[in-house]
């Protein structure tokens, strides 16, 4: 049976392991077939900009990216 998993993504997404800890915890539940929703508030909402050039860390954009085309629901 699915579940529904719903992260509130509130931190800038190069200050700390906050957007690590969201993109593997949404990959794990959508890769078992679950639900998964992410709120973004606040400086959370910079983790979907377009155009990021992240450098030697993972890349919000291109990681929730990848997780929206798995299924993924954002909302701002």
């Amino acid at each position: 049976m699915a579940k529904t998993f719903t992260l509130f993504f509130t931190t800038p997404p190069y200050s700390s392991e906050n957007t690590e800890t969201a993109v593997r915890l949404a990959e794990a539940a959508l890769n078992k077939g679950h639900l998964v929703h992410v709120v973004a508030s606040g400086d959370g909402v910079y983790g979907f900009l377009k155009g990021q050039k992240a450098k030697g860390i993972t890349n919000a954009e291109e990681t929730f990216s990848a997780l929206i085309q798995k299924g993924l629901k954002v909302y701002l």
